[in-house]
């Protein structure tokens, strides 16, 4: 089951509930962000079915295909069909699972409880998401995902400019460090070309200019973004306070309960998500694949 509000300020017309593109069945579930997608088997799409639904994900900026039957090696072939697949993670070592898979375990504190944009602590954070649903507990572990875009576009005019020019700080060491320097004693895995041994801060502007659909979106979030550059600290905390309680207001949301089958993916560039905890000691595991992102640029860089 899914459940969404998101009503939208951004212009343009909603494509229609059952629209059908390349054998796509796109359901949105608000005027812009969220859809479930039915008629396709992720194990054998054709290549318009690719571009239909990299479409939708542009457009959508997140997707869910409920009823799918994919192993790890599936989930990894299909995001070689959408992009570039990236190594599961940069510093987190999921076991026994292909490299490229990211095993999100409960058991083994694989979760995330706070809202956050995927990766974004490294100079080229992932374009897009895969996730697959492996085990499931009986009540709980819900997903809910935060529309960037539509968050800053409802920003007051006097607010936008504010922040346009701004950039922030990423910092992954406040979650992985600690993991990175004593269960994988200082050696992490490949990521954009090299091993990752340190987890060095980067900055990133604080909108972000989608590369594809040339939109503005918030690109902070409470999961890795340390501090606003050249205001007080203060004033950091106040910015970044606001712009977390507004991006996560229940009308930019979308949440999801899972079950088995449920593959969901998202446009990293312009969302957040949160994983409830909410299912005590049952277990949930979710295998994730990212795929290659590039540079993210401001609305000064983009003009």
């Amino acid at each position: 089951m899914t459940v969404t509000t998101a009503p939208s300020h951004h212009a343009g017309t909603a494509r229609p509930s059952g629209a059908d593109t390349a054998g796509l069945r796109i359901d949105p579930l608000g005027p812009s962000f969220g859809a479930e997608v039915r008629g396709i088997d992720l194990g054998r799409l054709d290549d318009d079915q690719v571009l239909a639904l990299r479409t939708a994900l542009v457009r959508y900026k997140v997707v869910f295909l409920p009823g799918q039957d994919i192993d790890d090696r599936a989930q990894i072939d299909l995001g070689r069909r959408l992009g570039e697949v990236t190594a599961g993670h940069p510093v987190h070592d999921s076991g026994d699972v292909p490299d490229e898979v990211y095993a999100l375990d409960s058991q083994d504190n694989g979760f995330a409880d706070v809202w956050h944009t995927d990766v974004t602590f490294v100079r080229r954070p992932p374009a897009i998401s895969v996730l697959r649903a492996v085990v499931l507990p009986p009540y709980g572990g819900d997903t809910s995902w935060a529309d960037s875009q539509l968050a800053y576009e409802s920003l007051t005019p006097a607010l936008r400019d504010l922040i346009d020019p701004l950039t922030a700080v990423h910092d992954g060491s406040r979650e992985f460090g600690y993991y990175l320097a004593q269960r994988r004693k200082g050696r992490g895995n490949l990521w954009d070309g090299e091993v990752v041994t340190d987890l060095v801060p980067v900055e990133h502007p604080v909108v972000r200019v989608h590369p594809e659909s040339g939109r503005r979106g918030l690109f902070v979030n409470p999961g890795f973004t340390s501090h606003i550059t050249g205001v007080s600290e203060h004033e950091s905390r106040g910015i970044l306070d606001i712009l977390y309680a507004h991006l996560t207001k229940p009308e930019h949301t979308v949440r999801h309960r899972w079950q088995r089958g449920d593959v969901a993916l998202w446009d990293n560039r312009a969302t957040s998500h949160y994983a409830n905890r909410d299912y005590g000691d049952q277990h949930r595991v979710m295998h994730r694949i990212t795929l290659r992102g590039d540079l993210p640029v401001g609305p000064a860089t983009a003009a």
